[in-house]
């Protein structure tokens, strides 16, 4: 499987997504924001975390219309996985390829530390590892991390079975204590916590190389 690792200009998570993909056995090409081309051969595109463009204007909107967005839209069209972190994950709301918005932490405080979530569905290629219920210890590290929704997205969202994951504290508000969402179709999945930040003992847990060997292992041909 072949992983493209993007980078935008206040990016500081893409190595890590980079090392968490090569773990888990993708051929990983890491791919600069000007590119107007995903790697030819793209199975997956990995948004990763971090300030893209400084966060200035709204978190996301600006990388958002960085050239090779359009090819992660037109990867996203054509069926293609899309993974987005954090930034990332603000970045698939500002193309439009995720419902919802990313804002202020309620809190209104930069949040750092491990927290507990609930699988709330086992139904996706990057949750297929756990059990729905089940409950993972994932690092965020955000400031605009408080999904903002209204009442009949949310409950679409629930009666389509696309939360992915779910906080058990929600240190930042989100509605519903929601902290990732996945797209209709179900391969694009963005969410506040950083699974490529605990899948090595070293990094204090492993949790997170759950969702990269259940990603690949969907993924890879029969």
């Amino acid at each position: 499987m072949k992983a493209a690792v993007i980078t935008f200009p206040g990016s500081n998570c893409d190595r890590d997504l980079a090392e968490a993909f090569a773990a888990a056995g993708a051929d990983v090409v890491r791919v600069w924001h000007k590119d107007t081309e995903l790697p030819a051969g793209t199975d997956i595109v990995g948004i990763p975390g971090g300030f893209s463009f400084g966060d200035y204007l709204r978190c996301g909107a600006i990388a958002a219309r960085s050239p090779v967005s359009a090819a992660i839209v037109a990867h996203a069209g054509r069926g293609g996985y899309v993974l987005g972190v954090c930034n990332g994950f603000q970045v698939l709301t500002e193309t439009g390829l995720l419902p919802g918005a990313l804002m202020r932490n309620a809190g209104l405080k930069f949040v750092c530390r491990t927290v507990e979530l609930t699988v709330a569905t086992a139904d996706s290629a990057y949750t297929a590892g756990w059990h729905k219920g089940d409950t993972v210890a994932i690092p965020i590290a955000h400031h605009d991390g408080n999904y903002t929704a209204d009442a009949d997205l949310v409950a679409r969202l629930t009666d389509e079975d696309r939360v992915a994951l779910r906080y058990c504290d929600n240190p930042n508000g989100s509605v519903d204590a929601i902290a990732g969402v996945l797209s209709a179709n179900r391969r694009v999945l963005g969410m506040m916590p950083h699974p490529e930040r605990c899948i090595d003992p070293a990094q204090g847990g492993t949790d997170g190389a759950v969702l990269f060997r259940s990603l690949l292992g969907v993924m890879a041909p029969a």
